[in-house]
């Protein structure tokens, strides 16, 4: 592929290597490193002159570190003469401070567009927003590519009595993303509605649809601190749910999550690797893990050959 160049930022090594490898390219030179005062510094090792620059960077780990190095990584290439630059970034840093949920409340994933598109940044690709309105904050194209494809074709292969489980969701936002995935394996779905009395504590819950005698999918956007889908996970097999699995796109997992998922009754929690999962795995035996490499590498070529990204809203690309 010619006048492309693929960038890693230091968030997650693993999977920019196996999108460069999905499309046959080697990663860019980029030292990044800190001054003693902790001061991000980047230096790009080739020129990007009039080139198609992909930047892989995923909100995780040590996020503002890592955000502060995708922008200076943005505008290092910007200001080195490159045509494009498209920040590919699986997991968006910030997305669940999305609206004034309380009086002087920030919006930071607003805030964080403005960063990007300041910086210079021509194109968003991410994946499974926590609100697709985030969309919306940009005055620039973003894609955002959707799990969905590799979670039906992971329950298809890996839940042998999938044709009778039931689709859940931990609480009302998620409705759409359920719905969507029961009507495409044409099953049931059911809700959960929770009461939040301040964020990462969920006070009570409310099982809304009958789950009795049948295989329970949570399924989510992320979960951090999991303290919301283990409740659900207890409430689900108090209604008579025969077994439990839990699928997410983004598994933080901060806190207490790990010891949280190995005392909860879950027969798997499926995450993709927007994340570094290893040495979760490692913590954890039912974690398993979705690569979803080959998606994001997928739209890559396609917006970079100016071909439609649509296609990989409802398949998985080969």
């Amino acid at each position: 592929m010619p006048n492309i160049v693929l960038f890693s930022g230091s968030s997650h090594h693993d999977l920019s290597q196996k999108v460069a490898d999905r499309l046959g390219l080697d990663l860019g030179k980029v030292i990044t490193k800190k001054f003693s005062n902790q001061e991000t510094c980047v230096e790009i090792g080739e020129s990007v002159r009039g080139e198609d620059v992909y930047i892989v960077q995923s909100g995780c780990g040590e996020i503002n570190d890592n955000l502060m190095e995708l922008l200076i990584m943005i505008n290092a290439c910007k200001i080195a003469s490159s045509s494009r630059v498209t920040a590919v970034i699986p997991c968006f840093p910030y997305a669940r401070q999305d609206k004034k949920d309380k009086s002087r409340a920030p919006i930071s994933a607003k805030l964080v567009a403005n960063m990007l598109s300041v910086a210079g940044a021509d194109h968003i690709i991410t994946m499974d927003l926590h609100a697709s309105q985030i969309q919306g904050f940009f005055d620039i194209a973003v894609d955002n590519l959707y799990a969905e494809p590799a979670v039906l074709q992971w329950i298809r292969e890996n839940i042998p009595e999938w044709k009778n489980c039931i689709i859940v969701s931990p609480d009302a936002g998620g409705a759409k993303r359920v719905t969507s995935i029961a009507d495409r394996l044409n099953v049931d779905f059911a809700l959960i509605h929770k009461e939040r009395k301040k964020a990462n504590e969920v006070d009570r819950m409310v099982l809304v649809g009958d789950v009795k005698d049948r295989v329970a999918i949570l399924v989510d956007d992320m979960a951090d601190t999991c303290g919301t889908i283990c409740h659900a996970a207890d409430k689900l097999i108090d209604a008579g749910a025969v077994k439990v699995y839990a699928i997410l796109t983004h598994g933080i997992f901060s806190g207490p999550a790990i010891s949280r998922i190995n005392s909860a009754p879950f027969e798997a929690v499926v995450v993709t690797n927007t994340i570094p999962q290893e040495e979760k795995m490692k913590a954890c035996p039912k974690i398993q893990v979705i690569d979803i490499s080959m998606i994001l590498a997928e739209a890559i070529r396609r917006t970079h050959n100016g071909e439609s990204v649509s296609y990989l809203f409802s398949h998985v690309p080969l």
